[in-house]
Formats: structure tokens, C-alpha cells, sequence
């Protein structure tokens, strides 16, 4: 403030404005620099601000992110050499070898980590640390840290086309490459014989390794379905999960899981497949690639469109891929699901598919939300039949 008068004094002796107009311009910039450091926690003080949002992801970009199979080679970390030196102190002519051990390298595992949905963040190269070298007076040195990856539930490993693991569970962990053993130091190879060693080794090489990861959605319910059925709509209406939704084939390019809540906080996993074609276990369409991810499910949902003609055959020909593709799939526990229940067309083609399909079908619009609650009552039955089945083979049901 003094400062400030002092310039306005000097300024106004040189013919230049007033002293109280520039006192009135610097704590007028002062005041604005001060709003910039005032707290928001004052309701009055504060400007209404709206939380930023998350933009919707294309599902161009969603796929470049979606990552379901990865080639990876992994080495071991090399072990440390050990050292040849002998102890020196003074007064002691012979003090013998004290040439430690080198330290051991690190492994390199693959860790199930629950928040990881894709294989995007795997990398084609791994390298473990090494182990450090022994030292003097018998110090062994150090082993190297192991170098974890982490990888969605669900991930399953192959080696020269050959299933080695399969990593389900959560925290499950999976020794892909183990480090080298460190070399031995002189004081490792004294005897009754040998009294001065000069020998040491090196440490070995760690294990080298070519793996290929596969990821295959875990879910309890697969929707199963022809491209522009409404199995987008329906996961978006029965859960919280907002994949792409458009009026062209083949809008949904990877796997969407949503979760469906009940009481006492039981939750269902549902995943949205991208859609099936005639010919499908030939690789047509989006072919394997995602026909592996119906695998996982514990039971299926076929989701069939009401408002075309002969609406079941859609079901014959979606069971023929599956059972093309692995035995017994198609006959795991599943729902019939008749979407587009809104349309006229589809109220005439209901009697006619009834006839033909011996199971229950549940008939739905997944844009009205028209019968929403009879799916929702036997996916639960549902959940609840295959947990009960887990329980008789005294496994741990898949919780989400």
C-alpha cells in the first residue's frame, strides 16, 4: 500500500493522473486476483458450476480400447553373478574366501485383477529385474522384484496352442516366467579340501517365454442373438450399462456387461455378444472372435425378433452355430426372449412362434419397457437355479 502511494504521488507530481484513481485501479486488479483464491465452500461466494461429464464413447474408439486376445513374450529376470575376493583385515594373513552369493532374478506374474476389463493395458514385452551381484565380506545381493500384470477375470493363457491356465478367480496369480537362480560366490565352494577357492559362477538366465492371452467375458447371462435384434436396447434398459445403439447391422463391435440388482444386494452379470450370422463357427461375421465369450455364461438368453417372419427359425439357426461351434453349449439353462413387442406385426407372429418353440418365451419391447418384470422374475429364477447347482458340486458360485 505504500509502495502504491508513493507511485501515485510521483505520477501525479509528473502531470500524470491522481493519486486516489490509481489507488482506486490497483485495488480494484487486487480484488480480482483475491476472487480467484476465494474458497467455493460459501453458497453465496460460489458459482453454481456444472459437473463435467463423461462423453460418450464411440463404439469405434470403444474398440480400439476393447483388447481381447494379446501376444506376450515374458523374460525372467538373470540371477547376479557371484564374486571371487577373500577377507582382508589387518593382523590376519589368511582371512579365507568371503565372496557372496548373487541375488536371485525376478519372476514376471500375471495377477486377476477385478477393475480390468480388457487386455488393452498388457503390453507385447516383459522383462523381468535382475538380481544384483554378491559382494565382500560374504554380502549376498539383492533379488529382483517380481513384475506383476495385471489381467481381467476371465483371462486364459496359451502356450504353442495349448490351454496352460485359466485365471477365474479374483487376486488369482499365475507364474508366467521365473527368474534366474543367482550365481555363488567363492565362499560357497570352501571344503576341508579346498581352502582357497577361486571359483564363482555367474548368475543363469531367466526363463523365456511366448504366451498368448485370451480374454473371455465372465458373465452369468449371455444375450445370444441376430445383428439388430434389440440386444443393445434391452442391456440398456434392464441395467445401467450404455452400449451403442443405432438402426444399422452390427452396431455393437465388442462385449457389454451390465449388471442387474435385487434385494439383499445379489447382483446378475448380463453380457450384450455382438451379433451372430448363419455361419458364424466358419469365422463369417464377427464369427470366433466372440463366440468365445458365450463360453463363460451360465446360461443364455436367446434374443429373437418378433416383428420378422418366422421368427423361429432365428432360434434353430442361433442353436446350430453354438453347438456348431462347442457340444453342449446350446443345451445350457436359457431363456427365449421375444423382442419388439411393440410393433403389430409382432402380436401376430407371438401365437405362431409359441407353437413351435416348446420352452417359455417371454415376449418384451426393450423401448417401452412393455413386460420388463417377467424378465427380470426368471433371470432371478435363473441365477438362483444355478447357484444351487454350484452348491451341489461344492464349487464357489461367480460373483460379481
Amino acid at each position: 500500500m505504500l509502495q502504491a502511494k508513493i507511485l501515485g504521488t510521483w505520477l501525479e507530481r509528473r502531470g500524470g493522473p491522481p493519486c486516489s484513481y490509481v489507488l482506486s485501479c490497483l485495488l480494484q486488479k487486487q480484488a480480482e486476483s483475491w476472487h480467484r483464491y476465494l474458497s467455493t465452500s460459501c453458497a453465496r461466494c460460489s458459482k453454481s458450476r456444472r459437473l463435467r461429464h463423461k462423453r460418450n464413447i464411440s463404439e469405434k474408439k470403444l474398440t480400439r480400447c476393447f483388447v481381447d486376445h494379446r501376444r506376450v513374450q515374458v523374460i525372467g529376470g538373470k540371477g547376479g553373478d557371484g564374486i571371487s575376493c577373500f577377507h582382508s583385515e589387518p593382523r590376519k594373513a589368511f582371512g579365507g574366501p568371503d565372496g557372496g552369493n548373487g541375488g536371485d532374478g525376478g519372476h514376471i506374474i500375471l495377477k486377476v485383477d477385478r477393475q480390468m476389463k480388457s487386455l488393452a493395458s498388457v503390453f507385447s514385452v516383459y522383462r523381468g529385474i535382475s538380481g544384483e551381484n554378491g559382494g565382500s565380506k560374504n554380502c549376498y545381493g539383492s533379488a529382483g522384484r517380481c513384475t506383476y500384470i495385471k489381467v481381467p477375470i476371465g483371462t486364459v493363457v496359451k502356450e504353442d496352442s495349448s490351454v496352460v491356465v485359466e485365471l477365474i478367480q479374483h487376486g488369482e496369480e499365475y507364474v508366467a516366467a521365473y527368474g534366474g537362480t543367482g550365481g555363488k560366490g567363492n565362499r560357497f565352494f570352501l571344503d576341508n579340501f579346498n581352502r582357497a577357492p577361486m571359483i564363482a559362477t555367474e548368475g543363469e538366465p531367466g526363463q523365456k517365454r511366448v504366451l498368448h492371452l485370451e480374454l473371455k467375458t465372465m458373465a452369468h447371462a449371455g444375450m445370444v442373438g441376430f445383428p439388430n435384434t434389440g440386444k443393445s436396447s434391452l442391456l440398456r434398459a434392464i441395467s445401467n450399462a450404455k452400449p451403442a445403439v443405432a438402426d444399422y447391422l452390427f452396431t455393437t463391435l465388442n462385449p457389454h456387461v451390465g449388471i442387474v440388482h435385487y434385494e439383499n444386494y445379489e447382483q446378475v452379470a448380463v453380457a450384450d455378444i455382438p451379433g451372430l450370422i448363419k455361419g458364424a463357427h466358419k469365422n463369417r461375421g464377427l464369427g470366433i472372435a466372440f463366440l468365445r465369450h458365450i463360453e463363460r455364461c451360465r446360461f443364455l438368453l436367446y434374443v429373437l425378433d418378433l416383428s420378422v417372419p418366422e421368427p423361429w427359425t432365428q432360434l434353430q439357426d442361433l442353436k446350430y452355430e453354438l453347438e456348431q461351434y462347442e457340444e453342449g453349449l446350446s443345451k445350457r439353462p436359457h431363456a427365449i426372449i421375444g423382442n419388439k413387442f411393440d410393433l403389430p406385426q409382432s402380436k401376430n407372429n407371438l401365437p405362431l412362434l409359441k407353437e413351435r418353440v416348446q420352452q417359455r418365451v417371454i415376449p418384451l419391447s426393450a423401448l417401452t419397457g412393455e413386460n420388463l418384470e417377467e424378465l427380470f422374475s426368471h433371470l432371478k429364477e435363473l441365477y438362483n437355479d444355478y447357484v444351487k447347482t454350484e452348491g451341489t458340486k461344492k464349487q464357489k458360485p461367480l460373483k460379481w
